[in-house]
């Protein structure tokens, strides 16, 4: 098979009931990334919680009414503070959590070593210094296509225990 056929297939099923939740407490950063996503990720529903009780509720209702689980989280990890967004990426991630096999990119102001180093610690997939302005974020949406819709294999839609 070509990488160009594979990568096609790739594509279709990753981008197939395709929904991105982004945990983000900041109303600007939101709008940030909804206008980027619709400039870069169109096809990619993005669903916003603005803090860590609005993602679990969000995710246990996907759960409990057979919905389809996000593709990826973006979690903003100070939500308003750095508690909140460990809180949620431990709780996610913890070995008995019905969502530990989504991916989640730690999205943060923050370049502090020690930010960065526990949040893999944690589980997180990846780790991203937020875009300091409009052309940065485009930029991120477009390489976050690229990347986790044309390029990984996501995990399923529905939730595997």
């Amino acid at each position: 098979m070509s990488l160009n056929r594979h990568n096609l297939s790739v594509s279709s099923q990753n981008f197939k009931h395709a929904s991105l939740l982004v945990v983000e407490d900041n109303d600007d950063h939101w709008r940030l990334i909804q206008l980027a996503m619709g400039r870069s990720l169109a096809e990619v529903k993005a669903i916003r919680a603005a803090n860590a009780d609005e993602a679990i509720t969000y995710l246990n209702n996907c759960f409990l009414n057979g919905h389809d689980l996000p593709k990826l989280i973006l979690l903003d990890l100070y939500l308003p503070d750095r508690e909140a967004g460990w809180g949620l990426l431990k709780q996610l991630k913890h070995s008995s959590s019905a969502f530990k096999q989504l991916p989640i990119v730690i999205l943060s102001y923050s370049n502090n070593r020690e930010d960065i180093t526990e949040s893999y610690f944690y589980g997180s997939t990846s780790y991203i210094t937020k875009p300091t302005d409009v052309g940065e974020w485009q930029s991120y949406i477009e390489t976050l296509r690229i990347y986790w819709w044309e390029t990984v294999t996501l995990p399923n839609d529905r939730i595997i225990m």
